[in-house]
């Protein structure tokens, strides 16, 4: 039957719509299958103020029942009324949608004997499933939607499939994501297919989830439990994921805070797992020592083989993965003369229960082992993995890929599993506050994993979920066909997310926002930053990381004024609250630096910046509170209550610790104080003299000069230039408490060469001068990069040339980095390459105002020698010279029994990355080109430094500005 809606839009309207626009946060699929007007052969989902019935088969799995329950819920919420379902062929239906699996819905397996359906496309698939459209399918029936799948989750993917193609978001309850209403929905003709995943397991582990998921889920549900869990799997399924870790801090413990957390799982397909120390699917937290005894297998082994049966039984029938192996109790590592031998009888031990419990020999049942942090050692010094089980490698908590097979490894039956971490606890500092993962991080990462062959298992910790949204649905979308996403279409995504999310507006806007967010949020994490970690004294750092910060803040808050009303919640969750509270953060700790600089230099403005610390530390708790109190009308009480303002250690502090600041008594009278940049030094009249950095007519510099109060009354300044070329912003005014003068060159009259100038700032009866040098270069004869102060900065992706021999590729990845964008070559299933002067290479032509010793920093992102190959090598050389081969990385990046890391990992993971040093000589000054070579794939090169022996690199965080 048909059900009458009201007409929500005007014909006229909907004439003019080509075609639907999803409203989906998952990436948009190869193709839109549902359009807003009728065409030749398309079925009407809801037309002419009727949408159309549901037919599945009583037979089928409940877990398929369950979700056509949400598919009806999601027309209902799209066209205003929910479609009827029937189990058994209904009368009086012209057109009806019909859904079921092969070989469990009687009627999708009577269309296949007819051949009505074609049961190649489905059968032996794995989670697969077809869409289309079938005329007279049954007596009475003009025209069917078949949605059909090869299994379980197969049905289940094409149901919500369809959800996203009428414009329901998976993130619509998790970030309040609009649905927009429609009244005419029409699926195109055709056969509409995703096909099948490229990695077979795909899900996400929730993990430190104290304070902020805990404080929802005890406000919400009262505990972690079914009702919990069904948004949870919901969630997942929407992404089209199909695998779940669940929350494990204590007392967290899934089978047992609900005994129906994991039945619904297993009507849902979820297949469910345990984190890398919890075995045979006991959480962590279930163990009781005092009664259980020692979490030890040399004293405890009965023990601990019961308490694993026990947790087998339990699970009965249920898919899942089941973790083997054995850590130290709690997430910690075993002592090293129990591990390797050891964890070889334990591992044998537990597929002995695993065979006695399900009745079958151990290598049926699917089984992962995690070589999480020091398990990797064990396997590299040679402990046996039997050949079924999936070798779960691992990140380094912070994103970097520890170990991949060999490109040329022989295939395990268990194949190979990642687990990768957008959050986590540990040193050198918890991650846990907002999102600081870029998404071309993660595709370069998994990319390295992908074409390594390791696609059995993906699974990614997130934390508490929220507000790590946007890189969750890209880590999925990815994991499904990570063939899909490349190099050259990357920043598409940000795109057709956006557009996706907020209905097409401000696409490009916000887009471009998310953008930049998440590459200034990389930079460095949250829980790192501190006064110091930006320069107040060098290129003018600290102020252009405010400005940026700000700049995209306004922008941001912008594009909210001009939202509609119906998209601010879910604005305000996904982009607005994270670049505001970004944004707050950074200058609060840049204004701290400022106050306890100032007060040392004795300036008015000292107690102006106490102050503004004050109102930024209460604006942060201000922006917490409207997301926990206004947002979605009190929806997300508690998700943001994530400390992360005071770290002192790598644990995160109790609570929020305003950053320490100083007040001073200045002067009754005016006393003028001077600072210039590119020195920690100030001038009050007595100091040595004030030189300001070099100026050139290829880098064309401006550099500032602070003119600033110690004293209560104010004063008149003057800057007198020696020479007309000299151009001051603000020649004279008044003085407060401080202001920022920029001095720049009128290179059009100074003279050839270099020159020496001067200037002299006058005021409250002193006069200070500063020194200038600059030097007018002749350009006709320089060719590329030119040094700045001694220095060359130079973005990656700036090469002057680059070679490329069949089948190598430079590829310029946009955005990555922390300035700039990266540069990958490709294929990475090529290997090493020889080095030699016909290697992979690209070029840089820069010039050298004079000979001898350089230093070339190569800055590449803090990637880990995963290959199990001695080194990781890249090459470099000037001009024509011969390459040399430079190792990147000696040794494959371990945990030994103690904990200890390689030297400067805690740096490199902090910094996000990584600097190699080569010197060089330079015969003679003038033009050169520097060459960089491929040879190990899997480097990603951010930025060149080059320092002349007549220079000293600056503490800058960033680095040098660009030449």
């Amino acid at each position: 039957m048909f059900i009458t809606i009201p007409k929500l839009i005007t014909k006229a309207v909907f004439l003019s719509l080509l075609f639907f626009t999803s409203n989906s946060i998952q990436a948009v699929q190869p193709e839109k299958y549902v359009s807003s007007v009728t065409s030749n052969g398309s079925f009407p989902l809801a037309s002419n103020s009727l949408v159309a019935s549901f037919l599945i088969s009583e037979n089928d799995f409940p877990g398929v029942k369950r979700v056509v329950g949400h598919l009806q819920n999601d027309i209902q919420n799209v066209t205003g009324f929910a479609p009827n379902i029937f189990n058994s062929l209904p009368e009086n239906e012209d057109f009806l949608v019909i859904i079921g699996t092969l070989g469990k819905s009687k009627i999708i397996d009577k269309l296949i004997k007819e051949g009505k359906i074609d049961a190649n496309q489905l059968k032996g698939k794995w989670e697969k499933f077809t869409t289309q459209i079938i005329e007279n399918p049954f007596h009475g029936i003009k025209k069917a939607l078949v949605i059909a799948g090869s299994d379980k989750r197969g049905t289940i993917y094409g149901m919500y499939d369809l959800s996203s193609q009428i414009g329901v978001s998976p993130w619509y309850f998790w970030a309040d994501v609009p649905i927009k209403k429609q009244s005419e929905l029409h699926v195109l003709s055709g056969i509409h297919t995703l096909g099948e995943p490229k990695v077979k397991y795909r899900g996400f582990f929730i993990n430190d989830e104290a304070p902020a998921l805990t404080g929802w889920v005890y406000e919400k549900y009262g505990d972690f439990n079914a009702q919990f869990y069904d948004k949870v799997f919901e969630l997942i399924l929407r992404m089209k994921g199909n695998y779940l870790w669940p929350a494990m801090w204590p007392p967290r413990k899934f089978n047992v805070d609900d005994p129906q957390n994991a039945i619904l799982a297993d009507e849902y397909g979820i297949v469910m797992g345990t984190s890398h120390h919890e075995p045979l699917t006991r959480a962590h937290a279930e163990w009781n020592k005092s009664v259980s005894g020692a979490w030890d297998f040399n004293t405890n082994a009965d023990g601990l083989k019961a308490f694993w049966k026990g947790g087998l039984e339990r699970m009965g029938t249920k898919e899942n993965l089941i973790t083997i192996g054995m850590r130290g109790d709690g997430d910690e590592a075993m002592s090293e003369e129990t591990a390797t031998g050891l964890l070889e009888i334990i591992v044998k031990e537990q597929r002995k229960i695993i065979a006695e419990v399900t009745g079958k020999s151990a290598e049926e049942t699917p089984q992962i082992w995690a070589l999480y942090k020091e398990v990797q050692d064990y396997y590299d010094k040679g402990m046996q993995v039997p050949d079924d089980v999936t070798l779960l490698l691992c990140d380094d908590n912070w994103g970097n890929l520890r170990k991949l097979p060999s490109l040329d490894a022989k295939p395990r039956k268990g194949g190979y599993g990642i687990y990768y971490h957008f959050d986590y606890v540990g040193g050198p500092r918890n991650y846990k506050w907002l999102n600081t993962n870029q998404i071309e991080r993660v595709w370069e990462q998994m990319h390295l994993a992908y074409e390594h062959g390791v696609n059995n298992l993906w699974i990614v910790n997130v934390g508490d979920i929220k507000p790590m949204e946007f890189p969750i649905q890209f880590f999925f979308d990815y994991a499904w066909n990570p063939e899909k996403w490349h190099a050259d279409n990357l920043q598409d995504y940000y795109i057709l997310w956006a557009k996706d999310v907020f209905g097409g507006i401000q696409t490009a806007a916000i887009a471009d926002v998310m953008k930049k967010y998440t590459k200034y949020n990389a930079r460095r994490k949250h829980e790192l930053i501190d006064a110091s970690t930006y320069s107040l004294h060098h290129y003018n750092e600290a102020n252009r990381v405010v400005d940026q910060y700000n700049a995209l803040a306004k922008r941001a808050q912008a594009i909210s004024d001009e939202l509609p009303e119906m998209y601010k919640d879910a604005y305000y969750q996904l982009v607005l609250f994270p670049v505001l509270a970004s944004a707050n953060l950074n200058e609060l700790y840049i204004s701290a630096a400022k106050n306890n600089l100032y007060a040392k230099q004795g300036r008015a403005s000292t107690n102006f910046y106490a102050d503004k610390v004050k109102e930024l530390f209460n604006k942060d708790i201000e922006l917490t509170n409207y997301y926990h109190k206004e947002v979605a009308n009190g929806k997300w009480n508690h998700m943001m209550s994530q400390t992360h303002i005071g770290y002192e250690i790598w644990q995160e502090p109790k609570f929020n610790k305003i950053p320490e600041t100083f007040k001073i008594d200045e002067a009754d009278g005016a006393e003028m104080g001077v600072s210039i940049e590119g020195s920690k030094e100030w001038w009050s009249g007595t100091n040595d003299d004030a030189i300001l950095p070099v100026f050139d007519s290829f880098n064309n510099q401006k550099y500032s000069i602070d003119i600033f109060n110690r004293g209560k009354k104010s004063f008149n300044y003057e800057i007198k230039a020696h020479d007309a070329w000299v151009k001051i912003s603000e020649p004279n005014d008044t003085i407060e408490n401080q202001k920022s003068i920029k001095v720049s060159i009128d290179w059009d009259n100074v003279p050839e060469g270099i020159q020496n100038s001067d200037i002299t700032i006058i005021g409250a009866g002193k006069q200070i001068p500063v020194y200038i040098k600059v030097n007018n270069i002749k350009k006709s004869s320089i060719k590329g990069f030119v040094e700045n102060n001694g220095f060359m900065a130079i973005e990656a992706a700036h090469y002057s040339n680059k070679y490329e021999p069949k089948p190598f590729q430079w590829k310029v990845v946009e955005n990555l980095g922390k300035t700039g964008d990266a540069v990958i070559s490709l294929p990475i299933k090529k290997g090493r390459v020889e080095l030699s002067k016909k290697s992979p290479k690209l070029s840089y032509s820069l010039n050298f105002q004079n000979k001898g010793k350089v230093k070339v920093h190569m800055h590449f992102s803090p990637t880990i020698n995963y290959s199990t190959r001695e080194g990781m090598y890249f090459g470099l050389s000037f001009d024509k010279e011969k390459p040399i081969q430079i190792d990147y990385d000696s040794d494959p990046y371990i945990f030994n029994y103690n904990g200890k890391v390689p030297e400067n990992w805690d740096r490199n993971v902090a910094d996000n990355i990584k600097i190699i040093t080569t010197e060089f000589n330079i015969n003679k000054a003038g033009n050169h080109t520097l060459n960089y070579y491929r040879i190990d794939e899997g480097l990603v090169l951010q930025k060149i430094i080059i320092e002349t022996e007549n220079s000293k690199l600056r503490e800058v965080y960033l680095g040098p500005i660009e030449s």
